[in-house]
């Protein structure tokens, strides 16, 4: 009788020990079978997906994100764009650029750039050949399209001026989304690209530019763009999930610098649409210029967004200036 009594108890005990981890004991949970549960967050882009998100989708794909007990979704921008979903909460991160959130910090936005994506700016103004345009002072006679910004006309101004230049002289219209190789046979003779796609897109098409690189022309305007950005209260409430997002984020970029074949087929697997031959030729230009000179991926330096700041306000583009140590941070970038 008083074995068949026992029996069922240490029965339980047992039972117990599996389900709740009975007197403390953890292998339980360390040799468990159950997948672990992902945390689900999204990040939306700045634009449709191209060679400047390729550590995303890298990092998605080959489970960096998974390692680090992160779902991530990518996703496009609705019509308030990325800025405005991150900044609201809605999306814990984004691409954006500098001058986005230095005009969003100017008007209380407590957006945060957290990475620079690429060291350089890779933009400039760009025409065909045969229009003749090999410094700043030619966009004088010249039609340029744009897409509406004052900071188009003040960066025009900014390099043409070194040279005498008179912006004035430039016809400015607005093209929106228009293709640019449409639009140069068209109604215009150059416009501001990144040379990573719209150049690279060129020269498969064995039409040549003429790329005027705007940092090459003014220092101030080499600034951050893209960059990945999140919100104040983000970081104040959940920093470690900054954290892991971009360490993930990191080995993502960093395996597209160190093998951009690998990198841009997994882009183009996730994003079909895109043209691969234009994928893999952006992706062998722009891998070795995401770091470049910097110490790591996403550094992001003092005297880049002081001197961008410092520019905007001197070109009334700024109301105020800001304090650029709440604008930007290094403190979530793996050592």
């Amino acid at each position: 009788m008083r074995k068949r009594t026992q029996m069922p108890l240490l029965l339980m005990c047992l039972l117990l020990i599996v389900i709740a981890g009975c007197g403390g004991n953890k292998k339980a949970d360390v040799n468990s079978t159950e997948p672990k549960k992902l945390r689900d967050i999204k990040i939306v882009l700045d634009w449709t997906p191209n060679t400047n998100h390729t550590g995303l989708y890298v990092a998605k794909d080959q489970g960096f994100y998974e390692a680090e007990g992160l779902n991530v979704e990518i996703i496009q921008p609705g019509e308030g764009g990325a800025d405005t979903m991150v900044a609201s909460g809605a999306i814990p991160f984004g691409i954006s650029y500098q001058e986005g959130v230095t005009q969003a910090r100017t008007q209380g936005v407590p957006l945060v750039s957290i990475a620079a994506v690429i060291q350089h700016n890779t933009s400039g103004f760009a025409a065909p050949l045969d229009r003749n345009i090999k410094s700043p002072t030619d966009f004088e006679g010249k039609t340029y399209g744009g897409w509406g910004s004052p900071v188009e006309e003040a960066v025009m101004s900014s390099i043409m001026e070194k040279d005498k230049g008179d912006v004035k002289k430039v016809k400015i219209i607005n093209m929106g989304d228009a293709d640019y190789f449409t639009a140069v046979k068209r109604d215009i003779d150059f416009a501001w690209i990144f040379y990573a796609w719209t150049g690279i897109e060129a020269e498969l098409r064995k039409e040549p530019l003429e790329m005027l690189y705007v940092k090459d022309y003014a220092p101030e305007l080499d600034y951050y763009t893209p960059v990945i950005v999140t919100n104040e209260k983000q970081i104040k409430d959940d920093p470690e999930l900054v954290r892991a997002f971009l360490k993930a984020t990191a080995k993502g970029y960093q395996l597209a610098i160190d093998n951009p074949e690998q990198a841009a087929g997994i882009l183009s697997k996730a994003v079909p649409e895109l043209d691969k031959d234009l994928v893999l030729a952006s992706q062998k230009w722009l891998s070795p210029r995401y770091t470049d000179d910097a110490p790591r991926w996403g550094e992001q330096k003092a005297e880049v967004w002081q001197g961008y700041t410092d520019w905007m306000f001197n070109h009334k583009l700024l109301d105020k200036k800001i304090d650029i140590n709440q604008a930007y941070t290094n403190d979530f970038l793996t050592k």
